[in-house]
């Protein structure tokens, strides 16, 4: 019987394990410059963790999660996301007695969507996170981090800083009761999934992608027409740093992100080479939901980006590397042949020898693995105990002894 992956889920090997390694490298390398503390929690939580704070009406409670009781029949769940989680951790762990407390982690999510092109129930994400501050400069220092790793990693890909503000949590309730009311003016012209959506989330009916709703969306209330001064201050100050950074961004009415705990600035970073699954990060401030999950009143932002999404868009260079080939032609000068296997092994040289004794098939290997030399042991080599190093940059090649190999290899 022959086994495959389960559906919506994908083995990573190859190249694409080669940009998985990249994209952890880039956000380790970046989260020590910023000063971001590395956290790593359990995959599985209690389900309470994720159904208030995510909103017991959101997509991701009420259809994705991966939801089930344990023999003493407690609700456990294999963590949608990484916000929460990781607030959890910090209370647990008394992490948020010296704020502000920074955080990032990387590691698996699971959702049971429809798997499409970037999307699948088991994926990996990466999640940059500021508990305990409420300078308007923590918002805009996540973006930041953000635009580094995009632009480290895809520096010629096509994307776009999409911001928006939803006020505080007071201002958005306000916002959300207009809402209620504009949508049911118009209840009979909109699709069923946003009627569904007007009593219990009517802000995910701003970014509905089909198409009968856009209209009505177009003129439907706008948040900043409900801002108080200060979401309005808040507001200007983001944009004001942004500028200052140099980095353009799109005001988007319609951002109102997929979870209930967003408050004031959200965001996301979007391509258009992905199809309808358009965000690489998506992020915001959510100030209040540290005290939902146990802890004090302290504010927080952070933002997520999904592993694979990136990977689709990064292109590996095919640099030469360091990998030595050797190509044994006869087993009876194996012996031979691996006593300088075992002495650039020793000296932490990446070695390769395919078992096969055969010259043709090994040169093709050494070329297909972009190897920068190989040495070949041959019935001439093995008679005068030496061998033939050929530099496969250049094609030039030498007949040298044991030191002479080494240092050959040594010095380039």
């Amino acid at each position: 019987m022959k086994f495959n992956p389960i559906r919506g889920t994908h083995d990573l090997f190859g190249e694409e394990l080669q940009k998985f390694n990249l994209i952890q490298s880039e956000v380790h390398s970046l989260a020590k410059k910023f000063n971001f503390d590395e956290i790593q929690t359990p995959i599985f939580e209690k389900t309470e963790l994720f159904q208030k704070p995510l909103g017991e009406q959101s997509d991701v409670v009420l259809k994705e999660m991966y939801t089930f009781s344990d023999r003493n029949d407690d609700l456990v769940t294999l963590r949608p996301e990484y916000t929460t989680p990781m607030i959890r951790a910090a209370i647990s762990n008394n992490l948020l007695v010296k704020l502000p407390c920074k955080l990032f982690g990387i590691g698996p999510m699971f959702r049971r969507e429809r798997p499409q092109k970037g999307r699948y129930r088991q994926f990996n994400q990466i999640n940059f996170e500021n508990l305990g501050c409420n300078d308007s400069f923590s918002d805009v220092e996540l973006i930041l981090i953000a635009n580094n790793l995009l632009n480290n990693l895809i520096p010629e890909k096509d994307f776009k800083l999409h911001i928006n503000s939803l006020g505080n949590h007071k201002t958005l309730q306000t916002y959300k009761k207009g809402l209620i009311t504009y949508f049911n003016k118009h209840k009979n012209n909109l699709s069923k999934e946003s009627i569904a959506k007007i009593k219990t989330n009517p802000l995910r009916i701003l970014d509905s992608k089909n198409k009968i709703d856009k209209d009505i969306v177009a003129k439907a209330p706008l948040i900043y027409d409900f801002f108080s001064n200060e979401d309005l201050k808040i507001y200007e100050e983001v944009k004001k740093l942004l500028n200052n950074f140099n980095i353009k961004y799109v005001e988007d009415t319609s951002l109102v992100r997929g979870l209930d705990y967003y408050c004031n600035t959200v965001f996301e970073f979007k391509t258009q080479l992905l199809g309808s699954q358009d965000t690489l990060i998506g992020g915001g401030r959510y100030d209040g939901l540290v005290k939902v999950l146990g802890g004090n009143d302290i504010p927080g932002v952070g933002w997520a980006a999904g592993i694979e999404r990136i990977s689709m868009l990064m292109k590996l260079k095919k640099n030469t590397n360091n990998v030595i080939h050797f190509a044994i032609q006869n087993e009876n000068f194996k012996v031979h042949a691996l006593k300088a296997y075992k002495y650039l092994i020793d000296n932490n040289f990446s070695v390769y020898w395919n078992y096969k004794f055969n010259l043709k098939k090994s040169l093709s290997k050494s070329n297909e693995n972009n190897a920068s030399y190989i040495i070949i042991v041959g019935e001439e080599e093995y008679r005068l105990k030496k061998y033939t190093l050929k530099n496969l940059k250049d094609g030039n090649q030498l007949i040298l002894n044991f030191s002479e190999l080494l240092n050959k290899i040594k010095n380039g």
